[in-house]
């Protein structure tokens, strides 16, 4: 029951994240490092950070299938194993990073764990 619990506040923070995105994209320029440029920049960060993630997030929420937070799981453990190699590669190991990193690692655990 709890791991469920925590799946669903994972859906949840991962709509969040998007919708954020989505609707202020310049706030995301201090966690990110990411700056929207014109309106190109503005409208990749509210499609991919913004659309994708919102997606991502409602989509086992709907559906309510142990598949779909599974998915969604791998999908944090995807990006987080591109972010560790890319922190050390890019010579970017800052706080920010390594948050993003332990979120994406325990998010991603919670979400794999089918009962």
């Amino acid at each position: 029951m709890i791991i469920q619990i925590l799946q669903i506040i994972a859906a949840i923070a991962t709509v969040l994240t998007g919708l954020i995105s989505l609707f202020k994209p310049e706030s995301i320029t201090g966690f990110t490092g990411l700056r929207p440029e014109g309106g190109r920049g503005i409208t990749e960060i509210r499609s991919i950070l913004g659309g994708l993630f919102i997606v991502l997030g409602v989509f086992p929420l709907v559906v309510n299938s142990p598949v779909a937070y599974m998915m969604l799981g791998v999908t944090y453990l995807g990006i987080g194993l591109v972010r560790a190699v890319s922190m050390f590669v890019d010579k970017s190991v800052v706080q920010s990073n390594v948050i993003s990193l332990v979120v994406e690692i325990v998010f991603g655990i919670i979400l794999v764990i089918s009962l």
